[in-house]
């Protein structure tokens, strides 16, 4: 292939990489190998000390597609950023450099965006691998997030967790540009961008087939790095909310006055949000004043104007609790939202 026939790509893919010698080879292969062809793989090399810029130099001298942009080691949101900024499509897909692609998914999830002009953000369904490394907490989030196949189911979860994988996506460069691209802000980059997207009106979607294999190892970034644990997460949630449900809001009801309640309460106070009162189905907690604030029954809440997050952190426990708030007379995203 010449280099004019790919001066303008139908895709351009995202690939931020440091030390990924061992896996790097596969996932190439996996591009290599799609069945949509018209592409540019503009893999930023975020100062590698393994081989991974000699495999990166090989793959851009076998093919005209592939474009390295080496960098000193700035972090991953700065090579998210000089990435993005370099691509040349209008339609960019995310890669990791550890994971592998289906053979189809650039082919459908292109084919998707283009019969679907209204959707800013399509992610596909994944699937971890190797399997017997996987843990009930993992194969749980697998299932949660690929069963969040509508823009509505994904708006109602958005701030459960994150609903996409960073690689699983394919996004419009302009959409993502327009809400300021990636941003360093102490905790996971993905997630912000989503909650940021999401609160400038764009549409998500996914496809249902699992067109991403996500490699389950100990060193990877969302186990290993500051900003992807679960304190983060909280902080993250709780700076979106107050620009979101909880804008020009003092006082909240938290659903669940265990350990996790209790994280929220510190998070949303450096928010300058209040817990006023807990709501609980333990007995031995009902009656009890918690941090200033009354422990109640779940029988005796009603809606009364206010907000109310539901924190339990029970595996299951959600979809139970947002049934008892809608008989209570609660409607979601406006009077409560699930954030566990």
């Amino acid at each position: 292939m010449t280099r004019s026939a790919c001066s303008r790509p139908t895709v351009s893919i995202l690939l931020p990489v440091r030390n990924e010698e061992r896996y790097l080879p596969a996932a190439l292969a996996s591009l290599l190998h799609q069945t949509l062809t018209s592409w540019e793989l503009v893999a930023v090399d975020d100062g590698s000390t393994d081989a991974t810029p000699a495999i990166l130099a090989e793959a851009a001298h076998r093919d005209p597609r592939v474009r390295v942009l080496p960098s000193p080691q700035r972090g991953l949101v700065s090579a998210l950023n000089a990435g993005l900024a370099a691509c040349r499509a209008a339609l960019i897909a995310r890669m990791d450099g550890d994971d592998i692609a289906h053979p189809r998914r650039l082919e459908f999830q292109h084919a998707f965006m283009a019969a679907n002009p209204e959707v800013g953000l399509a992610a596909c369904a994944f699937r971890h691998f190797p399997r017997q490394q996987l843990g009930v907490g993992m194969l749980a989030y697998e299932a949660w997030q690929n069963a969040l196949t509508s823009h509505e189911s994904i708006m109602r979860d958005l701030f459960v967790e994150s609903p996409f994988v960073h690689p699983s996506v394919m996004f419009r460069r302009e959409t993502v540009e327009r809400v300021g691209g990636y941003r360093d802000m102490g905790w996971a980059e993905d997630y912000d961008l989503w909650l940021c997207l999401a609160a400038a009106g764009t549409r998500f979607a996914r496809l249902a087939q699992p067109l991403l294999f996500w490699r389950e190892r100990p060193e990877r970034a969302t186990r290993t790095m500051a900003e992807y644990d679960a304190n983060a997460f909280r902080t993250c949630k709780a700076h979106h909310l107050r620009r979101g449900f909880l804008r020009d809001v003092a006082e909240v009801t938290l659903a669940g006055a265990g350990l996790e309640g209790r994280a929220w309460r510190k998070v949303l106070e450096r928010e300058e949000v209040r817990v006023v009162r807990w709501v609980d189905i333990d007995p031995r907690k009902v009656g009890r004043v918690l941090h200033g604030a009354p422990v109640i029954a779940a029988t005796g809440v009603v809606p009364d104007g206010g907000k109310m997050l539901i924190t339990v952190g029970t595996r299951g426990a959600r979809e139970g609790l947002r049934t008892w708030a809608a008989g209570n007379g609660f409607v979601e995203g406006e009077d409560f939202l699930c954030v566990t």
